[in-house]
């Protein structure tokens, strides 16, 4: 939480313990369900390192055994967890004119059991580090925004083309390898599927160099800003000739652009 930066801590825990309540049906046994609420509020904390062992001690655990099982066996759907979060969400933040936000982030990594790890480029440390990659949906409107989904990415040739890391690892066998904006094009269309209210999507040209979801976009109605790069040709002329983009975009007049 940025320094100086006025929060009012009553209603945080309102808020906090209003999800809570909401995806407690999600876990069967009191115990993970308890565990899961000082999950979250640990990683909302300013507690430096987010780890089993950090978080367990500011929730007043001898030891981090109930935050780990909580993380590896303890049977819970956390899908079914984000579509009761995104519906809280989308009670809070609805409005027609929403903007759904495709991006990824990366998680910087020692070992090499974490799921989808690999020496990869993240912009987290902005070169090639050992990390995870994950690719995020936010939800923006004039009153807010929030992420409202998630998928990790799968590397092919270090993870995808290695049934037994996978296996070790616990990812379900049809789960398959896809690039990153297959993923962005599931979430969006999840996110379309249940009446999120949205009028725009965008995202950066990882995203927009794929036709598949722009047209998805076009058939559905909803507007969407996507980047590409400068080096993408389009047809002019009426579909004679092929340009690249940015010659196009120096021969718009200034006055032209809105």
């Amino acid at each position: 939480m940025a320094a100086g930066h006025s929060v009012d801590l009553d209603r945080w825990r309102v808020i906090l313990d209003e999800v809570v309540t909401r995806v407690a049906g999600r876990f069967v046994r009191a115990e993970p369900r308890r565990t899961a609420g000082q999950l979250v509020e640990g990683l909302l904390s300013g507690v430096e390192r987010k780890t089993c062992w950090s978080l367990a001690e500011r929730a007043g655990h001898a030891d981090p055994q109930a935050m780990q099982r909580l993380l590896r066996t303890a049977v819970w759907d956390a899908d079914a967890v984000r579509d009761d979060v995104r519906e809280w969400l989308v009670e809070q933040l609805g409005h027609p004119d929403a903007v759904l936000v495709c991006d990824e982030t990366g998680f910087l990594k020692k070992g090499v059991c974490s799921v989808g790890v690999q020496r990869q480029y993240t912009g987290t440390a902005g070169r090639v580090e050992n990390s995870q990659v994950g690719v995020f949906l936010a939800y923006v409107t004039p009153h807010g925004r929030a992420l409202i989904d998630r998928r990790i990415y799968l590397p092919e040739t270090t993870w995808c083309d290695q049934p037994d890391r996978l296996a070790a690892a616990g990812v379900p066998d049809q789960v398959g390898f896809a690039t990153k904006p297959a993923p962005a094009r599931q979430m969006i269309a999840a996110a379309l599927d249940v009446g999120v209210p949205v009028g725009w999507v965008t995202g950066d040209e990882v995203y927009g160099a794929d036709p598949g979801r722009r047209g998805d976009l076009e058939h559905r109605g909803i507007g969407y800003v996507l980047a590409v790069g400068c080096d993408r040709r389009v047809h002019v002329n009426d579909g004679r000739t092929l340009v690249r983009v940015d010659d196009l975009a120096e021969r718009i007049p200034i006055t032209e652009w809105q």
